[in-house]
This record gives C-alpha cells, structure tokens and sequence, in this order.
C-alpha cells in the first residue's frame, strides 16, 4: 500500500557492562557480534507486506549508561524505528540502559551462558521497566550456551519473530488512516466505526467519506481511463460468468451487465485511489484527489443506501483484496464489505503479520455431525467429524481465498504476494465465477465472487468486538478449511446463497470451554463476521494484542506459545485473567 509513512525499522540495542579496565573491553565484540546477528536473523526472515525486507537499525556503539543511551535513541528518532530489541550477553545497569519511549514495542534478549550473567541484567532490566510501567518482552534461550558461540537458538528465533512480526504491525499502523466510505449498513455493530478505538488502541485516524464521492468520481471521470480499458480487458480474459439465480423478470440482458461490469471495476479503481492516491489524477488537474487519504485499511458500507441504486461492492472488494488484479500480481489492500471496521481490523492485523490476502466471511451456520446426516445422508469424516462452521459472504473475500497456490510441498495455501506465480494468480480466477447478484439483496445488480476453499489448509479465525466497560477483546480460532464430498458440499451450499464464496471450516478442539465443541465456537462468536488469516497463527495474534492492550476473550492456541510481557504474569496466575487485569491497568497504547 502506498502509503505516506516511511516503513518502520528495527531498532537493535547492544548494551553492555560499562566497567572498564578489562571488563567492558572483553565483552565489546561478543555484544556487538549479537546485535548484527540478530540484525541479520530479521532482516532474512522478515519482510513488510509491501515485500520490502525488513530493515535494522544498530545503534552506533554498546550502551553502558545514560549518555550512549541517549545517543542511541537520537539516532532511532531519525531512522523511523518502531520497535526495538536489546541484546546482551552481560550485566549491565538495568535502569540506565533501558529503552524508556512507552509507544514502541520492546524486547530484551539476554544471552544464557554462565560466563557472564546477562540472565541477572535481563531480570532487572525488566524489573525496572515493571516497575516504570513500560511492559517489556522477555527472550532467553532454554539451554546455556558457550561464550563464544554465536548462533541464535531456535527458541530465541522463535521469540525474537514473534515479537518482531506483532511489534512491525503496532509500527506499521501508527499514524495511519482507516477510510470509511459511508456509514453504519444495516444495524451492524462493527460498521459504527469508533474514532477513539482506532486513535487510542490502533495510533490512527478515521477519515469519514460519504458514498457521494465515490459517485461523483464516477460520474466525472475522476479515474484513468486507460487503466479502465486495461481493467475491461482483463476481466474479458479471466472472468467466467455463473449461475443467475434471478427471476426471469429480474435478469439484466448482456447490455447492462457489461455497463454494471464496467461501474463496478470503476469502484475499485476509485477505492484504491481514495486510500493511497494516485499521481496520475495529479497530471489531469486533479490535485486534491491524487493525495488520497493514507489509508492502509477501509470499508465500504454498501447496504442499503447504495445497493438499492448501484451495483454492489462485491467485485471491487474482492479485487482489492486479491492479490493480483488488471495490474498483476500486488500487494492486497484490506477493504471490509459493509463497512464493518472492526472485522477490517482483524484483517489488517492479519495482513500486517503475514503478508498474505485475508478471506472475509459470515460466520452463517454451524453444521453438527448429525444435521449434515440427516440432510445428505453421509457422515462427517476426518477433520469434520465434530462438525463444521460454513463461512460465506457476498463481498470482501479475496480470491485468494480458493486456495489454488501451493506451498513447498505442493498442498493449497494462500501465499504473500511475492511468492505468488502468475499460474497460480490464473488458477485462483480459473476458480472463481461471477455470479449475478441476487435482486432481492442487491436492487443495483452487481456480481458477487463465487469459488470454494480448497480443503485441508490451516487457518486462524478472528474477530475485533467492543464491549461497553471493557473497550476491544479479541477472538482467536485455529482450524482448518475441509473439503466435503462433491454432492455434500452441494446440498449444504445450496440451502443458502450458493452463488458466494464458500468456506468450510472445522476449528481445533480442546475440550474445554468455547472450543469444548464446534458449536460452541460460534455459539461465543462475538459478531456476525469473521476473518480468516492463513497458518496457525493465534500465537502472533495474541503477541500483538498484548502490545495494544487488547485483551483476547476466547482462544484456543497451546499455552505454550503464548508470548506476552512479563509484567503480565504480576497480574495474577492464571493466563487470561492476567491479560484482562494488565490490559486495564495499562490502558491503550496511545491513552490521550
């Protein structure tokens, strides 16, 4: 996304025992030897959703006290870091050495070996920043380690993603836009946008666009009319057309679906360009509308007030967040259908940690073992044994969203767009049909996406709610997409819109609680949507979630990988509780 903002860096902090006379000299290489390899672990292995690699910055020398401290944070206020990692394998002075800005995420690394003690510093470094009330994370490696050995454990590459994905993602927000073109659709909660959710939780601004914009760019060819022939042109090639379940009287003839075709690639021009600009308005004389608004996310609101008139968002949001279009292989842009702000959250945060498309989707329907016998005759197998949700929307999935690209081992995923080949890009609209939008919903016309997910890929389910008294929790479901029998899969899509995308998802049972059984996963779904982020990435979420103060209410990720700041385990012993009562203690990130 072409945002203003320069990309966020990693700030990398060595710092080390200032005693000279043989102490401080003795350790000055192995210190900075850890900033760089941590420096170089990042900068591998990380990459901005924009495909950039990540980049680090080192601090020029080791910190000891106050003065070289200072001197590193004057160098990361002039570097757009974001987020910062110290490093040591040493005591240090705790309190003297630490990174005191209170908005960047913040991790210590101390190293495990017994020659010196940087277990000691670690301790009370993040004993000073408890006590200061600036939550630090903790990393250190589960085996000692030799002094000289300079490998990163697995276990501390591991924290060190973590935090740097979920820490990259707060960064990448911080003063941002979320574009909300209309306003509340049809009664749904998450599409009263809440300015003080986005400003004090996210660091971001919403800018509030009526749907007469998009209209009048439109109608006064606020657009590039070549890129609208080049748009034209594409679907001409890719798009297969689907079943029109409309009544006779209510079908539109070739004529008019070409003309509703044609606004409707026109709406995601324009959406695009009203997020991240365009110069090439600029050079028509339309200066104030190349600047769009620094977007990285939006919504449009659609229902009613523009579908009764005007064909539906459902092709411009599924193309936006695809990540390919009449331009090639892209990065998504993250666009909720019906202007659902709080489902757009979790997909921004989903996009942010892993580059990839998100599938945004109705939580419509819990399937039991028992209904789906009862109305097709087969039982449920494997992974749908215990039942099925059916995620389906008209709108904002992406048609990444069918699962035709292909890990290193050949089995379906959704892959970042750098990764992603020009055949699979064509498989993935190879797979999709466009079905006319059905009239009773959409009085404008339109055409909604119409593919199935293929089965057998992990996934993470979540959800952004407001909750009076509390402020934002946040959902988390793994699972997996599973592939029904062809005629099961009919039978079931067919009792409810079977010309929108399908999703079958199966989440992953502990027995207890929300996720005792699949039921009662959506039985304590806090909303009527869902997002769908690929991989098993609860963990990274709850990481994030932790840095903005958001409290997770409902998760089903082995505790084990829970990763949280320390002050977190001060707040009590068990898990959640504790994450409720640190999240109200501190309070949003950015609290006015």
């Amino acid at each position: 996304m072409k945002t203003i903002k320069a990309l966020p860096r990693i700030g990398i902090r060595p710092v080390i025992d200032g005693r000279r006379m043989g102490v401080r000299e003795s350790l000055e290489e192995q210190t900075m030897n850890m900033a760089k390899a941590t420096a170089a672990l990042l900068s591998e292995k990380l990459r901005h959703p924009c495909g950039t690699p990540v980049e680090c910055v080192i601090a020029d020398s080791c910190i000891a006290g106050m003065a070289e401290s200072a001197a590193c944070e004057e160098k990361f206020s002039t570097c757009h870091v974001g987020l910062t990692i110290t490093v040591t394998p040493c005591w240090c002075y705790g309190s003297e050495t630490i990174d005191m800005d209170p908005l960047r995420p913040k991790a210590i690394w101390g190293f495990n070996g017994t020659e010196r003690p940087g277990a000691v510093y670690l301790a009370a470094a993040l004993a000073a920043h408890n006590q200061k009330g600036i939550p630090a994370f903790s990393i250190y490696g589960h085996d000692v380690q030799d002094a000289g050995d300079e490998t990163i454990p697995a276990d501390v590459e591991e924290k060190l993603l973590r935090f740097a994905r979920a820490g990259l993602a707060v960064a990448s927000m911080k003063g941002k836009s979320y574009l909300s073109v209309g306003g509340v659709s049809m009664g749904i909660a998450g599409s009263i946008v809440d300015h003080n959710f986005f400003e004090s939780w996210l660091g971001m601004k919403v800018q509030a666009v009526d749907m007469t914009e998009l209209r009048r760019r439109i109608d006064h060819k606020i657009y590039d009319e070549q890129e609208l022939e080049l748009a034209l042109s594409w679907a001409k090639a890719h798009f297969r057309f689907g079943e029109d379940k409309n009544a006779e009287h209510y079908r539109r003839n070739e004529q008019e679906n070409a003309a509703i075709l044609r606004e409707s690639l026109l709406m995601a021009m324009c959406i695009r360009d009203m997020m991240q600009g365009n110069p090439k308005l600029a050079a028509m004389g339309r200066v104030e509308e190349s600047l769009g608004y620094n977007a990285i996310a939006s919504g449009f609101q659609g229902q009613r007030h523009w579908t009764d008139q005007y064909p539906n968002g459902d092709t411009a949001e599924a193309l936006l967040n695809s990540s390919f279009d009449w331009n090639g292989i892209r990065q998504p842009l993250v666009v909720a259908t019906e202007n659902d702000s709080l489902n757009g959250v979790a997909m921004l945060f989903g996009h942010l940690m892993t580059g990839t498309a998100q599938i945004f989707a109705d939580v419509r329907t819990y399937w039991s073992p028992e209904s789906v016998e009862r109305v097709t005759g087969q039982k449920l197998t494997g992974r749908a044994e215990h039942g099925i949700i059916h995620l389906i929307n008209s709108g904002s999935a992406a048609l990444d969203g069918t699962a035709e690209q292909k890990d290193a081992e050949g089995k379906p995923t959704l892959k970042p767009h750098w990764d992603i080949t020009e055949q699979e890009a064509n498989a993935c609209l190879a797979a999709t049909h466009w079905c006319p939008a059905v009239h009773e919903y959409f009085r404008g016309g339109g055409f909604s996406s119409n593919f199935l997910t293929r089965g057998g890929v992990p996934f993470t389910m979540t959800r952004v709610n407001l909750i009076k008294g509390v402020g934002p929790v946040l959902q988390i479901a793994e699972g997996w997409s599973v592939e029904l029998p062809e005629h099961v899969h009919d039978i079931l899509n067919k009792r409810t819109d079977s010309t929108w995308p399908t999703t079958w998802f199966a989440p992953r049972l502990t027995g207890k609680g929300p996720f005792s059984d699949v039921y009662s996963v959506m039985a304590n779904w806090g909303a009527n949507h869902g997002v769908l982020t690929v991989g098993h990435v609860g963990a990274d979420f709850i990481t994030l979630a932790s840095m903005l103060r958001i409290p997770v209410c409902m998760h089903n990720v082995p505790e084990a990988l829970i990763y949280r700041p320390t002050a977190w385990g001060a707040h009590g012993m068990d898990p959640e509780g504790q994450d409720y009562r640190a999240c109200e203690n501190y309070g949003p990130l950015y609290k006015h």
